[in-house]
């Protein structure tokens, strides 16, 4: 093998749709590890590649919440096998992202495809621990039961690049919600290569989205758009989140704010997830239904 061969870079691209086009700009960005070395260079996403990630989710978003609780899990699991068996790209990437030592890397890649699979496993679960019948006087069943918000845009943690990533996507998928999720800024790397993971499982098409550039630029439309229908700050600085949720209140989108940091400024994402993040977009549909009792006396059909 000639010692002179040239290294064949990757070219990271978005995910939308369940394809990977560059930006509709054309404009990309260096992305540099932790002591300033290039690494690669990433689409930086216009507004319109926004409303287009948004079209996309919302596309999907009839199949993907149609779909069995069941079905999802397997879907999600699915995603799971993936990433172990893409397990080694990751750590790299994570390892230069968050300037690791490369078995730290690995411990955090590790953490992050056991949560996904913790997700996973939630799909068929939640609607028994969130939804239920209700005691109410007269001769009804009331029944109430957890639905998908619809298309959610998420804002990824800007210092957790792969643990926090699969954080806050995965319960937002798992409930049958679709997702346009932006990508860490300083470090879109495992985000992007995230995609390519989704687009070789059964995930279909849309369901997730994948933006990198600059979090405003494309937080702002995806805030303000219409059709989106909830929105997670995380990754939004105590600035840019108030702006954000203020736009987001015209068309009373739901909002999960971002979380309280530790002392470093930093979250801590190797703690007990719980459930909040499954519930933060869901609705409660109550359906009331006559029990069949014809009064009084007892009887029924």
């Amino acid at each position: 093998m000639s010692d002179n061969r040239l290294s064949v870079f990757k070219t990271y691209k978005l995910y939308v749709g369940g394809k990977f086009p560059r930006s509709e700009s054309g404009r990309v960005y260096e992305v540099t590890d932790s002591k300033g070395k290039w690494l690669a260079n990433a689409p930086q996403s216009s507004r319109k590649d926004a409303r287009d990630a948004v079209v996309a989710a919302r596309k999907a978003f009839g199949g993907w919440s149609g779909a069995t609780a069941y079905n999802r899990g397997q879907v999600l699991y699915r995603v799971a096998e993936m990433l172990e068996g893409r397990k080694d790209q990751f750590v790299r990437e994570v390892a230069d992202a968050e300037g690791l030592s490369k078995s730290k890397a690995a411990a955090v890649v590790d953490a992050a495809i056991d949560r996904w699979v913790w997700y996973a496993g939630w799909t068929d679960k939640i609607g028994q621990v969130v939804g239920g019948a209700n005691p109410v006087a007269g001769p009804f069943f009331n029944l109430s039961t957890p639905e998908p918000t619809g298309v959610v845009a998420v804002l990824a943690p800007q210092e957790s690049s792969f643990l926090g990533l699969v954080s806050v996507i995965a319960p937002v998928i798992a409930t049958g919600n679709t997702a346009v999720v932006v990508a860490s800024a300083n470090s879109p790397l495992p985000a992007l290569s995230l995609g390519e993971v989704l687009a070789t499982s059964d995930l279909p098409g849309g369901v997730v989205n994948v933006l990198s550039g600059r979090t405003a630029e494309i937080a702002t439309p995806l805030a303000s758009h219409q059709d989106v229908n909830a929105i997670d700050l995380t990754g939004a600085d105590t600035a840019l989140a108030t702006e954000l949720e203020i736009a987001a209140a015209d068309n009373l989108k739901r909002v999960l704010r971002p979380q309280p940091v530790d002392g470093d400024g930093a979250a801590d994402w190797t703690t007990d997830p719980g459930t909040h993040r499954l519930t933060a977009f869901l609705e409660t549909k109550t359906v009331w239904h006559p029990t069949g009792a014809l009064g009084v006396s007892g009887s029924s059909y």
